[in-house]
């Protein structure tokens, strides 16, 4: 089922399974990929209680083996709609015999979209329903079309970080694993970084510790732009399938194993610690222009 907010210049429409961003429209112009299956189904997933892939597709919690699949089960669960009207709703995710199965926590997910003329935040709130500690990563996965209108191709694109970023590239395996012994330096001090379809011949870019809480995408062959902000997100992916037509900044807490990692849940890099009774808040803003 979706639901649709709506302002005076911009309509967001958002579906109950995973409560992902299926459309974001401004002037009747769209900004959100497509799902086209030639090249990826998915369009905004949330990412949750992992990101990315988890060495021999398991997480171990106090000895104990649990198989998940790449960056976890909400983005093909149904949510519930706790409220909703023009401009703003609420969907939740709670833990099931389902999701124990595989996440042995009880958990409470909320995701709040609110539409305020062509600027959409997503607030992301997890609480711990259980009589333990919980662990688990959060991540976002927005794609955007790209180009943005009939202006130019993909390469006349470039990524404005809103800071001057010295960042090293993690590649990932052909099991979506870090690769410990591969970085790549990106970007040296520098604010911009221009798109090439080549760039993702080896999968995403993956990058920790980002100094800059937002990102442009844009061209100076047309006015449309995204800007991404986000707020408790460390960590980001920048990705495309192939030589497709979209490109998705993902900001996230937390990134995928490394090829050497034999810890638990709770050891894996960016995992976010939650004590009973206790909840974690994150946030990402688009906007489109």
């Amino acid at each position: 089922m979706n639901t649709v907010l709506r302002s005076s210049s911009a309509e967001a429409t958002i579906s109950t399974l995973g409560a992902e961003l299926v459309s974001f429209k401004r002037k009747g112009a769209e900004y959100i990929w497509s799902g086209d299956a030639a090249y990826w189904t998915g369009r905004s997933p949330v990412l949750f209680p992992i990101i990315g892939a988890a060495r021999n597709g398991e997480i171990r919690v106090q000895g104990q083996a649990y198989k998940l699949a790449n960056h976890g089960f909400a983005r093909r669960s149904e949510f519930t709609i706790v409220e909703a009207d023009d401009s703003r709703a609420v969907f939740r995710l709670t833990s099931s015999e389902y999701t124990l199965s595989s996440y042995p926590f009880k958990f409470n997910l909320y995701i709040t979209y609110t539409l305020n003329d062509s600027t959409l935040t997503l607030d992301y709130r997890v609480e711990n329903m259980d009589e333990q500690h919980i662990y688990f990563q959060l991540g976002t996965h927005p794609a955007f079309n790209c180009p943005l209108d009939e202006n130019g191709s993909f390469s006349d694109y470039v990524l404005e970080f809103s800071e001057n970023e010295t960042l090293d590239r993690e590649f990932l395996n052909s099991a979506g694993l870090r690769i410990t012994s591969q970085p790549e330096r990106v970007l040296r001090g520098e604010r911009i970084l221009p798109l090439t379809h080549e760039m993702f011949k080896d999968d995403a870019l993956v990058f920790q510790n980002v100094a800059s809480r937002t990102i442009t995408l844009k061209s100076e062959l047309t006015d449309k732009s995204v800007t991404v902000s986000f707020e408790g997100f460390p960590d980001l992916g920048i990705w495309q399938k192939p030589n497709a037509p979209f490109l998705c900044i993902e900001p996230w807490h937390g990134v995928a194993d490394s090829d050497i990692f034999e810890g638990e849940l709770k050891d894996k890099d960016g995992a976010i610690i939650l004590e009973p009774g206790a909840h974690f808040a994150s946030s990402l803003t688009i906007e489109i222009g």
